[in-house]
């Protein structure tokens, strides 16, 4: 989740920031879950470690979040990413310090819920390797590494309590809401406890991608019920438009959702209350000159908030939104002229 304090610490400001202002920096601190495992890019174990290694002691490092890994892949991500988790390591006589720093951060996808178990059988032999892994990524002989947060596709609202209640303190649970229905009897299912919503924003199908006025539903009844959220899946682009579906030469188009849309949206529906035809707009905004980010704070149309407004929303509402590639969400910054 978005962390206030490293954003203000000295060791952050060693970044060149260029043409970064605060608003933004804080509107997109850690934002991005790289989950390069998964379509449309679908790359190796060995590669998409290697990749979030890189990115990690990159210049754009302060916007990645943690590294999206199947339960059922965490021993095969392990023995391809050790030797580049921070700690000091020794193979074969072969011995390096590689990068100082904190430990990699994990969101395991509970993939053993839907087995022929059952979902509470499947759910606890997953947090049985949930916890091998992360005693074998404690010290630093392995490589530091810790799975602090569980992605869970649930039979149904029912069975949240259940899966809270077998979850160690330790463990942040986000359970994904169905597609397709009314949001607001699952996301209820979800307040009071110490969990979060997981929306689905597209795919590598036209059809897997949710309306803006379904989003614009689902934020609003995580407002009103207070659970945080975050997003997976279609969020390549800043900004709302038409983009391909896979990167396969010649790969179908469809209007895509824009990840800033989608957080700034939540920062003002949060902040202000917003109705969902206003969250609504704010999706389909699709000038990124619309939204005004300065060192003080952001605006988008008559609506303004400052820089302790926007962590706060990163803090305990819009925590983050996966994505396949780390690249791609930075460069098309970088083409807006934002970073």
């Amino acid at each position: 989740m978005f962390d206030a304090a490293a954003l203000e610490s000295g060791a952050a400001m060693r970044y060149a920031w260029g043409m970064v202002t605060q608003s933004l920096k804080t509107m997109l601190w850690g934002v991005v879950d790289y989950a390069g495992l998964f379509p449309p890019a679908g790359l190796a174990m060995a590669p998409a470690a290697e990749a979030f290694a890189r990115d990690r002691a990159g210049l754009h490092e302060w916007m990645l979040g943690r590294f999206v890994c199947p339960v059922s892949r965490l021993r095969e991500f392990s023995n391809a990413a050790g030797a580049l988790m921070p700690g000091t390591f020794a193979t074969s006589g072969y011995r390096e310090h590689a990068d100082i720093g904190d430990p990699w951060r994990i969101s395991a996808i509970a993939d053993g819920v839907g087995g022929d178990g059952g979902p509470a059988a499947g759910l606890e032999a997953d947090l049985e390797t949930i916890i091998q892994f992360n005693t074998h990524h404690a010290g630093e002989d392995k490589g530091l590494a810790q799975v602090d947060c569980i992605e869970i596709k649930p039979p149904s609202a029912e069975f949240v309590d259940a899966a809270v209640e077998m979850l160690p303190d330790d463990l942040y649970p986000f359970f994904e809401v169905p597609q397709g229905q009314d949001p607001r009897g699952f996301v209820a299912a979800l307040a009071g406890n110490a969990a979060a919503a997981k929306l689905r924003t597209g795919g590598v199908t036209a059809g897997a991608f949710p309306s803006t006025a379904e989003i614009a539903e689902f934020v609003n009844a995580c407002r009103l019920a207070e659970v945080p959220f975050k997003a997976t899946a279609g969020l390549h682009h800043p900004m709302r438009g038409a983009a391909p579906l896979t990167y396969e030469a010649g790969a179908a188009t469809c209007v895509m959702h824009g990840f800033l849309n989608l957080f700034v949206a939540s920062a003002f529906a949060f902040t202000h209350k917003l109705e969902p035809t206003m969250i609504r707009a704010c999706l389909e905004e699709s000038d990124a000159a619309a939204f005004i980010f300065t060192d003080e704070g952001l605006s988008w149309k008559r609506h303004v908030i400052d820089v302790t407004q926007i962590a706060r929303v990163r803090e305990v509402f819009a925590l983050s939104f996966g994505s396949c590639s780390f690249d791609d969400p930075v460069a098309e910054l970088k083409k807006l002229g934002v970073m």
